[in-house]
């Protein structure tokens, strides 16, 4: 099995990001259909009246191989850049994603796990963390504070 990875991370000295690579049991069209819809969902303030960041998501393009969106930070109104970027393997069953986002703020000190929580709760969010063969691969070196980060908060 030969998994290609095919885009870089660059970014500004002190620039908050998440990178993670995600592998699903299950066809890239269910990956792209749960997170498109779960990108709509939570497109309004509604999912953080009770704090949380689980809003203001707002897709930008979709493709079956590529989405790209934005989140809003609900009040400090910071602004993350998300891809993901979607890849069939073993005969169009199984599907890996690299998920990427990227802080547009780069004075922001902490950003305490944000970037990697704007794509685990998406995928959380969509009931994809528990598809078939889900798996995560990433690291604090990949994703700013990921170790610390409380997604239920961020």
């Amino acid at each position: 099995m030969i998994f290609f990875y095919v885009g870089i991370a660059l970014r500004k000295t002190g620039q908050h990001s998440g990178t993670a690579q995600k592998y699903f049991g299950i066809p890239c069209q269910v990956v792209y259909e749960s997170i498109v819809e779960q990108i709509k969902r939570w497109r309004t303030m509604a999912g953080c009246t009770m704090g949380g960041q689980k809003c203001l998501y707002k897709l930008e393009s979709a493709s079956v191989h590529f989405i790209a969106a934005k989140h809003t930070t609900p009040f400090k109104k910071y602004v993350d850049d998300i891809t993901f970027q979607l890849v069939s393997y073993q005969f169009f069953t199984h599907c890996h994603v690299s998920a990427m986002s990227v802080s547009e703020s780069w004075y922001v000190v902490k950003d305490h796990g944000t970037n990697y929580c704007n794509l685990y709760n998406l995928l959380e969010g969509s009931g994809l963390t528990e598809a078939r063969g889900y798996r995560e691969v990433t690291s604090d070196f990949l994703c700013t504070q990921r170790s610390s980060a409380n997604c239920t908060i961020y």
